[in-house]
Parts: C-alpha cells; sequence; structure tokens
C-alpha cells in the first residue's frame, strides 16, 4: 500500500472479501500512522459501511488469543528474527482465512431465515397477533413462525427472543418450539430466549409445560420462575428477576452489578454494527444502569464515561480502550 494509493479517494469495496483485504491493510498502516493516513482511513470507512465492518473483524482477530498465541510459540523460538519479521508475511493470508471462516457463521442460518415468517433485524422489535389472538413481541435479531388452525397450534421461535401473551383455549394447548425445549402452553405470559444452542424460559404470568428435546425431561415453571435448558437439558429452576430480565419488553436494558463484559455483550445484540474493548481491565468492572435499547451506542457513551474509557467512534463501529 503506497502513500500514492492512499492519495486517492476511497472507493466502496465491491464484497466482502476485498473489504477485507482493505481492511487487514489498514491495520499495518494504522499502527503508526500519518496525520494524513489517518484522515485517509477515516474517508475509507466512511466511504463504504463493508469497511467498518471489515476492519472490526481484522482488529479483533489481530488483537485475539490465535494470533497471540502463534505470536509466542514464535517467540519461544531461537530469534534469528523477530518475532513480527516472522509474523507479518503469514498473518494477513491466516487472518483473512480466519474472517471469511467465521463469515461463514452469518450465513449458516440462512436456510433457518427462509422458513420463517417473520424476521427482526438487529436493533428492532416487531409485534405480532397470531390467528387464535395470541400475541408475540419478537426481540432483536430474530426468526419465528407459526401454523394455528383447527388441527394445530404451533410456534417455532429458530433463533432470537420473543414475549408471548397467549389467550386462554379450551382446544389444544399452543405449542412452542425452541431448540432445545418445546413449551405448552394456555392462558400464560412468558419469555423464550434462544440463541447458541441455548435457551432461557421466564414465566411472568400462568404456567408452562416444558419438555426437553433431549431426553424428554419435563418440568412446569410457575409465574415468577426461569429455567436455562442447554445441550445437556435442564438446569434448576431459579427466581424471576423481571425487573431485570423482562425490561426489554417494555424498551430497556437493566444492569444490576452485571460485569462490563456482559454488559457489552447483550448491547451488541442491539447494535447494528461492532462494539470492541480492547481494555482488559474493563471486563470485570461492575455496571448498574437502566438504559433505552434502542439507543446502544448511547449506553456505550455513558459507560466509557463512567469508566473513564477512551472511545472511538466510526461508522457501525465503536473501539473502548
Amino acid at each position: 500500500m503506497t502513500d500514492t494509493h492512499r492519495t486517492q479517494t476511497p472507493e466502496p469495496a465491491r464484497d466482502t472479501a476485498n473489504a477485507m483485504d482493505q481492511a487487514l491493510d489498514w491495520l499495518i498502516v494504522m499502527g503508526s500512522p500519518s496525520a494524513e493516513q489517518t484522515r485517509q482511513f477515516h474517508d475509507w470507512l466512511a466511504a463504504d459501511p463493508l469497511h467498518a465492518e471489515a476492519f472490526a473483524k481484522a482488529q479483533a482477530i489481530w488483537d485475539g488469543p490465535l494470533v497471540t498465541q502463534c505470536a509466542q510459540s514464535l517467540a519461544a523460538q531461537p530469534p534469528k528474527v523477530s518475532v513480527l519479521s516472522r509474523l507479518r508475511p503469514h498473518w494477513k493470508p491466516l487472518a483473512t482465512a480466519a474472517v471469511l471462516i467465521l463469515g461463514l457463521f452469518s450465513f449458516s442460518n440462512l436456510p433457518m431465515r427462509l422458513q420463517a415468517d417473520h424476521l427482526t433485524v438487529v436493533g428492532e422489535r416487531q409485534r405480532l397477533q397470531l390467528e387464535d389472538g395470541s400475541k408475540v413481541l419478537l426481540n432483536t435479531n430474530s426468526a419465528f413462525s407459526s401454523t394455528i388452525n383447527d388441527q394445530q397450534r404451533v410456534a417455532r421461535l429458530y433463533q432470537g427472543e420473543a414475549f408471548f401473551e397467549v389467550q386462554a383455549n379450551r382446544g389444544q394447548a399452543l405449542e412452542i418450539d425452541a431448540g432445545p425445549v418445546k413449551a405448552s402452553v394456555r392462558d400464560t405470559a412468558f419469555a423464550v430466549r434462544y440463541l447458541d444452542g441455548v435457551a432461557q424460559v421466564r414465566v411472568q404470568r400462568g404456567d408452562v409445560d416444558l419438555r426437553a428435546t433431549r431426553d424428554d425431561a419435563r418440568v412446569r415453571l410457575s409465574a415468577g420462575e426461569s429455567i436455562r435448558i442447554g445441550p445437556n437439558g435442564f438446569d434448576r429452576p431459579a427466581k424471576l428477576d423481571a425487573a431485570t430480565d423482562l425490561a426489554w419488553v417494555q424498551g430497556r436494558l437493566v444492569f444490576e452489578n452485571c460485569p462490563l463484559s456482559q454488559v457489552l455483550a447483550e448491547l451488541r445484540r442491539y447494535y447494528p454494527g461492532w462494539i470492541i474493548n480492547n481494555n482488559e481491565q474493563l471486563a470485570d468492572v461492575a455496571v448498574t444502569g437502566n438504559y433505552r435499547l434502542d439507543q446502544p451506542l448511547d449506553v456505550v457513551r455513558s459507560l466509557a464515561h463512567i469508566t473513564s474509557a477512551r472511545l472511538q467512534e466510526f461508522p457501525a463501529l465503536v473501539i473502548l480502550n
């Protein structure tokens, strides 16, 4: 990447792979940039949303444990040349391959999303009314379908989170499938969260009969109870903290002495971009607060202020240092 190339106006990347290639070049340049290179980097970020996403992925990989382990391994060898000079010829193709492999996961759920009747994008919530009068609130980045007729009342949460207000019905119970668990409900209000192979059921009103798909184990939850269902089946039921656990239904995010790392993980579900924490000392800082979930960037700004962290903002990318 020459200075001559850098004086040209950045052009939008033709595709994700091209954006990733440019991002990896910029990552090297921004290790020790001149004022002009910094300006050109910001121009490049602003030229296409793909650029910010690609740069965030590149930086996350470069700062991640795998690259660190490789560097440590190289450092343990006889130092004929520097670790950086050993790593530099190889890290770009390896990082590119890793990013492309990681990128496959964002498309691996495409068949599932094609089956869904209703989808929400990151940061969106959607209200539905089913054919039997039951109401559903879909949370961010969720996929859902239902079939309700004279023969069956079934719904499926393919991913994400949903809050159900199920009408009383003398006929069949409403059956809801969410990965490792199936719920059977009548005249109740409860939430189901299904992410990364783990489901969480939280009951606000009424009773919910649960069956684990793994081993057919069964649990009945009552109002004020919550339970986690993972690959190994049911955990023990726990007490529901509706003010915190169901705050999203009211459009809020509530944290009580929660580690910043967990807070950021939750905010990433609502932010249509990348939130990166480069300061490991911040990870365990306890956070207590009540925030609007439709303003995740403002929440990150507030967290940076109260933790005295330095915040860098780019299009679709924020970095805590």
